[in-house]
């Protein structure tokens, strides 16, 4: 009797351990993913799970497609298709990476030469 209650015990430990390990994280993947397309709207940059890379031009909720541009050539693709989307950068972080460079005019012998008189 107490090797079976020892087994079930175990049985259900690793159940548990394998709910908490594996079931739980593809849950909130799938999640991620599932709010990840319903944002999706006109002019984000997506990479399809082919790897192809583009942006959205139309969206069409019906058929659950989405036209992509691809530099000119348009496809049309299954909503499913689209692995990721590219962060659009904001202006102020573009103007933020731009380095300025101040250059100043080296002083000349006639300058110090004014302030003496």
């Amino acid at each position: 009797m107490n090797s079976s209650v020892s087994t079930i015990v175990l049985f259900v430990a690793i159940i548990t351990l394998m709910y908490f390990m594996m079931i739980r994280p593809q849950k909130k993947q799938q999640q991620k993913r599932k709010e990840m397309m319903n944002q999706l709207k006109k002019g984000d940059r997506v990479i399809t799970i082919g790897r192809l890379h583009g942006v959205i031009d139309s969206i069409n909720d019906a058929d659950q497609t989405v036209t992509l541009d691809c530099d000119g050539i348009f496809l049309t693709f299954d909503r499913t298709a689209i692995g990721r989307v590219i962060p659009a950068e904001s202006t102020t972080e573009k103007t933020a990476t731009k380095s300025t460079t101040i250059i100043e005019k080296p002083k000349t012998e006639d300058s110090s030469e004014d302030e003496a008189k």
